[in-house]
């Protein structure tokens, strides 16, 4: 039970983080509707975030990497925000269509999908977990939920 509670904050903050998401996609798809672009709203999205992220680079004083450091990461290391890119793009353009429920169960049936395959093969740096009926099982329902939820 002690684990639990150990992990209770981290797992409140997750959920919180979920639903930043929903409110990001949404804010991110009025934000493209008032500019008429979804390019400009995109680039005020990341913007935002990276004056974020510097602010938080300050705020826990953390020097600038090494050179060492940079040379010993993986050219594919480089790509998340291509993949943020797109996913901001998407949401752009469809969660006001889809509506915000149906957008973020398909991205999150999406999200399961990809984990359960990355961690079956332990790839990325994460540790392999094995494919197990359950797993498949929890996909299954949520696949399911999202059928539901755009009925």
């Amino acid at each position: 039970m002690s684990s639990f509670w150990g992990l209770a904050l981290p797992m409140a903050l997750t959920v919180a983080s979920g639903a930043g998401i929903v409110v990001q996609q949404a804010l991110n798809a009025d934000l493209r509707v008032s500019l008429g672009s979804g390019a400009w709203a995109g680039l005020v999205s990341y913007l935002c975030g990276t004056i974020c992220m510097i602010l938080l680079i300050l705020f826990l004083r953390e020097g600038v990497p090494s050179a060492a450091s940079l040379a010993r990461t993986h050219w594919f290391s480089w790509m998340g925000g291509v993949f943020g890119a797109a996913f901001i793009a998407v949401a752009l353009f469809f969660i006001q269509r889809l509506g915000a429920a149906t957008f973020i169960a398909l991205l999150i049936a999406g999200q399961l999908i990809c984990s359960i395959l990355l961690d079956h093969f332990g790839v990325l740096g994460l540790e392999q977990h094995s494919v197990s009926p359950m797993r498949l099982m929890g996909a299954a329902l949520l696949m399911a939920g999202v059928v539901f939820i755009r009925m």
